[in-house]
């Protein structure tokens, strides 16, 4: 099964080339992604569980979507598509900072990702696709400060770094 392409970036996030998505995985090349993470109006982020047949992290607990670009695809226009596409809504987006990560997994995959974290804020239905997401919930962000402490195992990599910046960001948003 061949998956659509992303796209590889130095470390200044410029773009350098393309490539099959399994493919970068496997050789741990640097490429764009977006995290975004959604609150409600009472201030409870929106989590998905991912797919247990996911080809890496299935069945962890993550952020509200995530994905890459396409190639020419603006980052925000992919961030838009794709939570639609597996959350099944859409809400105004703002992209708030962006980090690098690097991690190994044990089916041999890497990530090495130049993360671009996007933040909104939605109170509606939620429709997840069930071949992306297999459970969805929202929480109060004490609540999963207290998850990350009492079962990190059960959360993404990617999440466990880019979770204190958004909470650190959250309340900043809500002290002004």
């Amino acid at each position: 099964m061949l998956l659509p392409p992303v796209i590889l970036v130095n470390e200044q996030d410029e773009p350098v080339g393309t490539m099959e998505k399994l493919e970068a995985h496997q050789k741990g090349l640097l490429h764009r992604a977006f995290s975004v993470f959604v609150v409600n109006s009472a201030g409870e982020m929106l989590l998905q569980q991912r797919a247990q047949d996911k080809y890496h992290s299935g069945g962890l607990w993550t952020n509200t979507c995530c994905s890459h670009p396409l190639p020419g695809e603006d980052t925000l226009a992919a961030s838009h598509r794709r939570l639609v596409e597996e959350m099944g809504f859409d809400c105004p987006l703002e992209e708030v900072f962006s980090f690098t990560y690097h991690t190994r997994f044990d089916n041999g995959l890497t990530e090495y990702e130049f993360d671009h974290v996007l933040v909104g804020t939605y109170d509606g239905a939620v429709a997840p696709d069930q071949a992306e997401v297999q459970a969805h919930r929202y929480l109060p962000l004490d609540h999963i400060r207290a998850l990350l402490r009492e079962e990190p195992e059960t959360f993404t990599h990617w999440f466990h770094l880019a979770f204190p910046k958004i909470a650190e960001y959250l309340g900043k948003q809500h002290t002004k």
